[in-house]
């Protein structure tokens, strides 16, 4: 099982059929749901919003901006040595604000795409074709480069 777990609501409507088109494939091979939780200007009434989704067991990916870089093939070979010992997975990506230390301290990994900074939503994307492009190069399946 994998969740997104994000602050805020993505608005424009071609980035949600982006979402939307990208979660439907991944779920060829896995279970996905994406929570979204209320932006606030209070990074700490975020982190309790967050919190409320956030399971110890689970393996906890932080997106942030000083987390590793891996290129694609790199991250689908994380991705399916997690899952030899865990079953689910919870991808936490944060507002403008970041993420706060407490969040950050709790994740197993700190994962970066890039020092670019991404609008919310196509960040959100992002992250969910290189999870598409991780279970193809996983399953040896075109489509790769």
């Amino acid at each position: 099982m994998i969740t997104i777990l994000c602050v805020g609501k993505i608005k424009e409507s071609y980035l949600n059929d982006m979402i939307n088109d990208y979660k439907k494939r991944i779920s060829k091979y896995e279970k996905i749901e994406i929570i979204e939780v209320k932006d606030n200007v209070d990074i700490e009434k975020e982190t309790q919003e967050l919190k409320k989704y956030i399971n110890s067991k689970d393996y906890i990916i932080a997106l942030e901006i000083e987390g590793k870089n891996f290129t694609s093939e790199e991250f689908a070979k994380r991705l399916d040595n997690i899952y030899l010992t865990n079953s689910h997975i919870t991808f936490v990506i944060g507002s403008s604000n970041g993420l706060s230390d407490e969040i950050k301290k709790q994740a197993n990994l700190a994962l970066s795409f890039s020092s670019f900074t991404f609008p919310h939503g196509l960040f959100r994307a992002i992250l969910l074709e290189q999870i598409y492009r991780a279970f193809k190069i996983n399953n040896n399946e075109s489509y790769h480069k």
